[in-house]
């Protein structure tokens, strides 16, 4: 069964049989978030990804950093003429070492790219003509507790929610008994299927769903045989 928020929020009181009087819904919203962020942030998924286009300006090499993002995973710049090149991500040091004099009139095709603050991150050489820029990056998570989200609230359900309930439940009700403080044998049964269920999802999420049966072969389970021997 799918989660909705209303179904998601009775089923965490029913199991843990404690009323909406102590599990208010701005407590379980909480929990509830909390519970989204720790499964994203444990999985690499496909769950997040997001792609932006935009423009480098010739001579400024600080590009704004989308609002969503949490962490970029290529970037492409793309120029007039079609040509298509991927930066390399590098740290601010090598920044600095590499390209001491970004103020000159210095500017060439951007190599390189790293992050330079909360707000932007920053390309070397300086862009020496208008680039198109094409970044994947993860974005923040949804959750099924937004109540302003377009086209369709969250609350009606969410990736995580509509096809992974087990692991979304789980997670919840580990974070909701740890803040009921107890009982400690559920807190510790909940956390085994909680880890069980995030197994299972990195397996599908970083194994199934990134590979190809045509070029990787069938996934195959090692069975346990023995070498056949004559019993005499």
């Amino acid at each position: 069964m799918a989660y909705t928020l209303t179904n998601l929020q009775d089923d965490i009181r029913n199991f843990t049989e404690v009323s909406s009087s102590v599990l208010s819904t701005s407590v379980l919203d909480t929990l509830i978030k909390n519970a989204e962020n720790s499964i994203y942030r444990q999985i690499d998924t496909d769950q997040n990804v997001f792609y932006a286009t935009s423009n480098a300006i010739i001579g400024n090499r600080y590009i704004t950093i989308p609002d969503n993002l949490r962490a970029i995973r290529y970037v492409q710049f793309k120029d007039q003429a079609g040509n298509q090149f991927y930066l390399e991500q590098r740290d601010t040091s090598f920044m600095a070492e590499y390209y001491s004099t970004p103020d000159t009139q210095a500017v060439d095709i951007p190599k390189y790219y790293a992050n330079w603050d909360e707000e932007f991150w920053v390309v070397a050489p300086t862009p020496d003509k208008t680039y198109e820029i094409t970044i994947s990056y993860d974005k923040e998570p949804e959750t099924i507790t937004d109540t302003t989200s377009n086209p369709a609230p969250a609350t009606n359900g969410t990736y995580l929610s509509n096809k992974y309930q087990d692991l979304l439940l789980y997670g919840c009700l580990v974070n909701t008994f740890a803040y009921l403080k107890g009982p400690q044998d559920m807190l510790q049964y909940y956390q085994g299927a909680y880890e069980k269920a995030l197994y299972s999802y990195a397996i599908e999420q970083q194994g199934r769903r990134r590979r190809d049966e045509y070029a990787d072969g069938v996934i195959r389970t090692v069975l346990a045989s023995e070498n056949p021997t004559s019993n005499k």
